[in-house]
């Protein structure tokens, strides 16, 4: 019968360090940009950088600067007393995910700068209250009740900027020169309530970004914002 000798236990154990895959910070951020490229070879970058438009709180108009300066530190959204800043999922993008975005669903803006006053890095910069414009209101006509049933006019009664009149059938026109977007016509529309059957969130009139176009972003931006604010150039 054949001996079997017992394996020294010690040389073993170092013998499998020395085997074992080690994985340091360089090798992890090496494999990261290369699953990146290939991500942008097949043509799945769309999906990670792009994302949906987001209406961004007054003074955060400037999606490359916001995006660059934001540290998702969540300062604007405690202090907002209104709670209409809620954190933007991943479906707006891997570089946007959790800055910070109007949620007119559950608060309106009143433009009171406390959300810029708490922001460390200037991601939200100051702004003037008579031109800063965070999207603009429109009315879904298959939603709103004065559109589809009549005798609601609670968004042109609600909104502070006299920017929604009535036509001569009482249903809501957004007059855009005069709106701004602070989502108070979206916070107070009843619709929800009072034609629960139709389902869905949307409201019947809702803030839309001024721009529909999803922001571009590089790349490179978007491996720094990951690595925060990393220092890897451009050029």
């Amino acid at each position: 019968m054949e001996n079997i000798q017992a394996p020294n236990s010690v040389h073993e154990e170092e013998k499998n360090k020395e085997e074992a895959p080690t994985f340091s910070r360089r090798s992890f951020l090496k494999n990261t940009g290369i699953a990146f490229v290939l991500l942008f070879a097949l043509g799945g970058a769309g999906a990670v950088v792009k994302g949906k438009t987001l209406l961004r709180p007054p003074g955060g108009q400037d999606e490359e600067a916001l995006l660059a300066k934001c540290l998702k530190c969540d300062r604007c959204r405690s202090v907002c007393p209104t709670s209409v800043i809620s954190p933007a999922t991943l479906t707006a993008g891997i570089v946007a995910a959790r800055t910070p975005a109007m949620d007119f669903r559950r608060g309106y803006c009143d433009f009171c700068n406390k959300c810029v006053e708490v922001c460390p890095t200037g991601a939200l910069a100051s702004f003037h209250p008579d031109t800063v414009r965070i999207g603009k209101a429109a009315v879904q006509r298959d939603i709103c009740m004065a559109w589809v049933k009549g005798g609601c006019t609670i968004c042109a009664e609600k909104c502070p900027y006299d920017a929604i009149s009535l036509d001569e059938h009482r249903r809501p026109v957004v007059n855009e020169e005069k709106c701004n977007g602070c989502g108070v016509c979206e916070y107070e529309c009843p619709v929800l309530i009072l034609r629960s059957y139709i389902g869905g969130r949307d409201r019947g009139i809702t803030v839309k970004p001024v721009d529909s176009a999803p922001p571009q972003v590089s790349l490179v931006k978007m491996i720094n914002s990951l690595a925060g604010q990393g220092g890897i150039s451009d050029a």
